[in-house]
């Protein structure tokens, strides 16, 4: 018997065995099938992605896709640009929160009433109510629209259905599987990189349109600029990342916070950074893909005053064709089915923390009434909106204002406390981290003394 026999045979003849031999036959020691080493990757970077990639799918919420859509419309490719400038920094100031959760135990309202009065954080929390009261309503309007242009029928009947939903998951179903539930949602988003495939783009324009930034003073411009700002970084993500990293901390029975267990810091920082990078990232793409999306259908055509998602959605249709509508008011229900429990849910978290109730999606709702309470009532309230004569688009316009003037401080905070070897012990933030989230406060500042100032 030859050797080639003796070892199963030659080359040749191992390679017309039927596949089901070659699979069963053994595999190098120490190594997996390339299939399997992808699989095993993709599970390995599906571990990682959780509030990270949550919180960035939630910027992109309906009124935010009202917010690109605008400016699509508007300003075409020119502010294209936008996206690139604000992605370090939008990422730098979601790690910190998600920092200062994981290493202290506690959400950023728990951190805050620690270390300052009483009145600050109240008055945060009180504008950071209001805010997404507004927005939840806004999202849940804009559902309400978008499925009546997909199947037609009653829109304040999809409004009170997409309620329930959203309050029901959120109260019922176990954290884990919840958690679950809004990674899937963020799939919703790639609707909006797909409507690039059903419409013709000027690639040269767009190109120069995202890497060659174009300024100007006039009024419109500046608004638009801090509208941008106002959407991608806005006080509810910071609440809820921070939150949802003690969440995920608490649901594990042998984690503890970083402060009490610092040998694992390296490795949770790690898991934050590339969730929050990637979670950005995939925020800033749709986003961008949304204002390229408008630029060329309805810039192009001279329809500027697009108000609302549904508006833009309904838009496309004659335009771009009834498929790109339909991605678009698809991308709209599935954004909202994930921003709104996330709006309901900071704000919860927000207001437990600092009247120190039992607060957490992880908790059954008989164990901590008081902040499943608050997440209803709020997303309740936000429902009705939809049944009063507030315009909301005038609602929208005070929630950014809110939202623009409540960050800078929020921000100052964030970045005092994630400094504070009294908050942080040996864990403070790094110095890249400390001069990225500085200069994001200092844009966002400037930000809001712009949006004073084209208001005037």
């Amino acid at each position: 018997m030859t050797r080639n026999e003796d070892t199963g045979g030659s080359e040749a003849e191992s390679l017309t065995q039927p596949p089901t031999a070659r699979r069963l036959a053994p595999e190098l020691p120490g190594r997996l099938p390339s299939d399997r080493r992808s699989l095993s990757w993709i599970g390995k970077l599906l571990k990682l992605l959780g509030p990270g990639l949550t919180t960035g799918a939630a910027d992109d919420d309906p009124s935010g896709i009202a917010t690109y859509s605008q400016i699509g419309a508007q300003f075409g490719y020119t502010l294209l640009w936008t996206m690139l400038f604000i992605y370090p920094f939008m990422a730098a100031i979601q790690e910190i929160s998600g920092r200062l959760g994981r290493v202290t135990g506690r959400g950023i309202a728990g951190n805050i009433k620690c270390l300052y009065p009483g009145w600050i954080l109240y008055g945060i929390v009180a504008l950071l109510l209001f805010a997404n009261i507004i927005n939840i309503g806004a999202d849940i309007g804009a559902m309400g629209a978008a499925a009546n242009l997909l199947i037609g029928g009653p829109t304040l009947a999809y409004c009170v259905l997409f309620t329930l939903v959203s309050v029901l998951l959120e109260t019922f179903v176990p954290y884990k599987a919840y958690s679950l539930v809004l990674k899937w949602l963020t799939l919703s988003l790639f609707a909006y990189v797909g409507t690039i495939f059903v419409v013709q783009i000027n690639w040269s324009e767009a190109l120069r349109g995202t890497f060659v930034p174009t300024l100007s003073f006039k009024r419109e411009y500046m608004g638009a600029l801090v509208a941008i700002l106002g959407t991608t970084i806005s006080p509810y993500l910071f609440f809820w990342q921070s939150a949802e990293e003690v969440e995920q901390m608490d649901s594990a029975p042998k984690e503890k916070p970083l402060t009490r267990a610092p040998g694992r810091a390296p490795k949770e920082f790690r898991r934050i950074q590339i969730d929050t990078f990637l979670g950005m990232a995939f925020s800033n793409l749709v986003a961008y893909f949304i204002i390229l999306t408008v630029a060329v259908t309805l810039n192009v055509q001279g329809k500027t005053d697009i108000a609302t998602a549904a508006q833009a959605a309904a838009a496309l249709r004659p335009i771009a064709g009834a498929f790109a509508s339909l991605l678009f008011s698809l991308g709209v229900v599935g954004t909202g089915l994930l921003a709104v429990p996330v709006l309901g849910g900071s704000a919860a978290y927000a207001l437990g923390e600092a009247l120190r109730w039992p607060v957490g999606l992880e908790r059954r709702a008989n164990e901590a009434k008081a902040f499943y309470a608050v997440l209803a009532v709020a997303t309740l309230i936000g429902l009705g909106l939809n049944f009063t004569r507030v315009d909301p688009i005038r609602a929208l316009v005070w929630s950014a204002k809110i939202n623009g003037i409540t960050a800078p401080p929020i921000m100052v905070f964030m970045m005092l406390m994630a400094s504070n070897r009294r908050v942080m012990g040996q864990l403070v933030l790094p110095k890249h981290l400390k001069i990225l989230g500085w200069l994001a406060t200092a844009i966002m500042a400037l930000a809001s003394v712009g949006m004073l100032l084209t208001a005037a």
